[in-house]
């Protein structure tokens, strides 16, 4: 019994002590973050995380003449034990709209329409460790199936994104 109150003892002090190691074990690298996208398409990002490995992601980006926004939730978990870096998957969906250059105009008088489908994604991310340098890296393959106007698979969408940390 003595020794156990030791131990739980000495866990309070350590926790006390040095309450930035102790917990940073348990706190996520950022909260939010923003930045550009790079694919085959241009784009902005904007990723939060609401926990430790949960993450929701926002991508405003154009595509063939579209704009489309997508959302996505994200599940994170730590790479090869390396700080800062993290494996994440999910998925999500988008909606977005076209002009004629997209769009075929047998559908649509107008050569505009909706676009409307499901997002996957796969990735890595890497934060960097010195608190000076707010930046988060990221490489992930995204593919996306289209409902409208034309239903099909993309799967070549392979993006680098650089995002500012804002801390808190």
């Amino acid at each position: 019994m003595r020794k156990l109150i030791l131990a739980i003892f000495s866990c309070l002090l350590a926790v006390t002590l040095m309450p930035e190691q102790a917990l940073a074990q348990r706190e996520i690298a950022y909260e939010t973050s923003a930045g550009v996208r790079l694919s085959a398409f241009y784009g902005a990002s904007i990723k939060h995380f609401f926990e430790d490995r949960n993450a929701v992601e926002g991508i405003l980006h154009s595509s063939w003449g579209a704009l489309k926004v997508t959302g996505l939730y994200e599940r994170h978990m730590p790479a090869f034990d390396e700080p800062g870096l993290r494996f994440y998957y999910g998925g999500g969906g988008h909606i977005g709209f076209t002009g004629s250059r997209y769009y075929d105009r047998r559908y649509d008088s107008d050569g505009s329409g909706v676009l409307i489908g499901i997002d996957g994604i796969l990735g890595a991310e890497y934060t960097i460790q010195d608190r000076e340098i707010p930046l988060n890296v990221s490489l992930d393959w995204k593919p996306v199936f289209e409902f409208t106007p034309f239903a099909g698979f993309w799967g070549a969408e392979l993006g680098l994104t650089v995002r500012y940390i804002f801390r808190y």
